[in-house]
């Protein structure tokens, strides 16, 4: 890395200034234009470029989230399990910024983070909260659990779901679309399904496998909860002596 923007930056991520970090990168892109910074960013760390990205603000542009590659983000991307964050929320709130960002195409985005290893653990965080609406969406076309959609469209059964492809699966109305575009997990459910296939089937088969290791977690605490309240057994306090005998003594 000969680029002494990306040392700057990198030496200011190490010291915990991240907005410092950024506008080092950004100051690059306003001296020498956006493509310097696009083109100095293949030789910065995944992890450095990820602390940049995660620290994303909704109410501000970012010109790293404006300019960075699909293949870069997702290179990045995959490393946010290290981050430890059980609710996911990060992880969200990052991909959302970039992938719809204006004038992207968030489809290019979600086939690249699938082509990393660990990229379909990194989808499948995305919409864990919501699987059983991925799941009802994928069977009944519809994001409503107390709906069941059109009947002319195909109401999935398991073994369908193997034999997902594109070449099986046609797009939906442009109004159905219109439904679904919130620039979050209902827009990537819908991409996934329509545009990408190959790529929703995995990610649903591992949302499903997470699903019910998640019941049977419920369902041994509910048990461990049981056996712990459980009344103790009386204790035998009979000596063998009648109580008439006792008493009488």
């Amino acid at each position: 890395m000969n680029v002494p923007a990306l040392i700057q930056a990198q030496s200011l991520i190490m010291a915990g200034d991240i907005a410092g970090a950024e506008f080092a990168l950004a100051n690059l892109a306003e001296t020498e234009g956006d493509k310097a910074l696009v083109a100095a960013l293949d030789q910065f760390p995944a992890k450095d470029l990820l602390a940049i990205i995660r620290e994303y603000d909704a109410s501000k542009e970012s010109l790293v989230n404006l300019l960075v590659t699909p293949e870069q983000f997702a290179q990045a991307v995959v490393l946010e399990k290290r981050y430890g964050d059980l609710t996911h929320e990060q992880l969200r709130g990052m991909i959302n910024s970039v992938i719809f960002r204006e004038g992207a195409d968030p489809a290019e985005f979600l086939y690249e983070i699938a082509e990393v290893e660990g990229g379909y653990d990194a989808l499948v965080d995305y919409l864990l909260d919501r699987t059983q609406m991925v799941e009802h969406f994928y069977r009944y076309a519809t994001f409503d659990l107390y709906e069941y959609g059109d009947e002319s469209k195909t109401q999935a059964i398991d073994d369908d779901l193997l034999n997902l492809t594109r070449e099986t699966e046609s797009r939906a109305s442009d109004m159905d679309m219109a439904n679904v575009v919130d620039h979050d997990w209902m827009e990537v459910t819908y991409l996934l399904r329509y545009e990408l296939p190959e790529i929703f089937r995995e990610v649903l088969m591992k949302l499903r496998s997470r699903y019910r290791a998640y019941q049977a977690s419920l369902a041994q605490e509910e048990l461990d909860e049981l056996v712990g309240v459980a009344e103790p057994m009386p204790k035998n306090t009979d000596d063998g002596k009648d109580d008439d005998e006792e008493s009488a003594l």
